[in-house]
């Protein structure tokens, strides 16, 4: 199926070619942050950072991929998708050329923030092309499969990391995202159409960039469920942060900790392509609400379990997948409920989203990680606080109708 855009001297995308794009756009930031993990301990001893100081290592990055995307909507909505997107890839490369230049902790933290806020690019104009050329439960489908290819990332990239310090030191983990962000960036010149219309362009201004965000954030769905996405992804963060240290050191797993965290990430790509095949027939609400329900449920019921007594490595693990399994659910659907409304401010409507999403996900998810104490329970406990918050918001945000009942279009919201 082709998809038609407003470029006439690009090629016109394939369905298949869209969704590669948008994966390998989501995968490049999940690289970024995954390939890390296995490193941590060497980076951390390198520049004498230890202990939970190392997790910062993860939410520089987050953090400068957060605070950047309020900036990338409006040149997006302005500008294009196309040249802002070459631009943020080329910085990204820059940005990581400065990492292994890094002679101190203090420098890297900062290249890494640089390197975060480059590549938030990506993530704002992947998820604005997908709305550029479709919509509704269509676009939470695309989105969906988009999100079950860039889970490869995740899933191969702690043993990618694992390889390469096999074979080589720390800083070849930083050559290996320079060539994928070079590629990218090859790919994108070569074979991405504008598609965003000229008539459909916002100028940049500040008045009008500052409006153009009170619009997309005055929308009670759009609101509500972005500041709900900002507290499950806090859990997210958290769980990344801490990976390492709760599965390889506090259950011994050492090498093995690549594959166990690959099994979690698989599980997410698992979750992603369920939601995929069922997302039509059930809608976005339905799916995403009873997962929040289980989310919350299975992350307190675990953290008492935690709080009594340190809970075997098999039934920790088992249960931390499902949790996961479960944020899938709701990670592609608010991510669709979030900008249905948005027309053709979606580009802006994707950089707020994303914005509040690391932001918010980075601060949550960092103070979890550093009240890390040698147990699981601060893990635990601080995730299923943070899936009531969210449903306690989207309860909020649908007036009390849960699971779809009273569904409106959109337009009307």
């Amino acid at each position: 199926m082709a998809l038609t855009s407003p470029d006439p001297k690009r090629p016109t995308l394939g369905m298949t070619e869209l969704i590669a794009m948008t994966s390998a756009l989501m995968a490049l930031n999940a690289l970024s942050i995954d390939i890390m993990l296995p490193a941590l301990p060497d980076i951390g001893q390198a520049f004498g950072a230890l202990g939970n100081e190392r997790q910062l290592i993860i939410t520089a990055y987050v953090f400068g991929f957060g605070i950047a995307q309020i900036a990338y909507g409006p040149l997006a909505d302005a500008l294009g998708r196309r040249t802002v997107l070459l631009v943020s890839l080329g910085a990204y490369s820059l940005a990581t050329l400065l990492c292994l230049a890094a002679p101190d902790f203090g420098w890297m933290l900062a290249a890494r923030a640089l390197q975060g806020a480059a590549a938030a690019g990506t993530r704002v104009i992947a998820t604005a092309v997908v709305r550029d050329l479709v919509s509704g439960r269509r676009m939470a489908q695309i989105i969906s499969i988009a999100m079950t290819f860039f889970m490869a990332a995740p899933i191969l990239a702690p043993g990618l990391g694992q390889a390469i310090l096999i074979f080589a030191s720390w800083e070849w983990i930083f050559a290996a995202l320079l060539a994928g962000g070079g590629g990218l960036w090859a790919w994108m010149l070569v074979r991405l159409p504008e598609t965003l219309a000229a008539e459909n362009r916002i100028p940049v201004r500040l008045g009008s960039a500052a409006r153009n965000y009170w619009l997309a954030a005055s929308n009670r769905i759009t609101l509500g469920y972005m500041l709900a996405a900002g507290f499950i992804f806090g859990g997210l963060f958290a769980f990344i942060a801490t990976a390492e240290q709760v599965m390889g050191e506090l259950y011994g797993l050492d090498a093995w900790f690549a594959l166990a965290f690959a099994g979690i990430a698989a599980g997410l790509a698992v979750a992603n392509i369920i939601n995929a095949r069922i997302v039509q027939r059930f809608g976005m609400r339905r799916i995403s609400h009873c997962a929040i329900i289980a989310f919350t449920l299975i992350n307190g019921g675990h953290a008492l379990y935690a709080f009594a007594a340190e809970p075997p490595f098999w039934l920790f693990y088992t249960l931390l997948t499902l949790g996961m399994m479960l944020f899938g659910m709701m990670g592609a659907n608010f991510s669709a409920l979030v900008l249905e409304p948005a027309g053709k401010r979606a580009g802006t409507t994707s950089a707020l989203y994303g914005s509040v999403t690391a932001i918010g996900g980075a601060i949550l998810g960092s103070a979890i990680g550093q009240s890390f104490n040698g147990s699981v329970f601060p893990l635990l406990a601080g995730m299923a606080a943070l899936g009531a918050t969210a449903f306690l918001i989207v309860a909020i945000t649908e007036r009390g109708r849960l699971f779809g009942v009273g569904e409106a279009d959109p337009d009307t919201l």
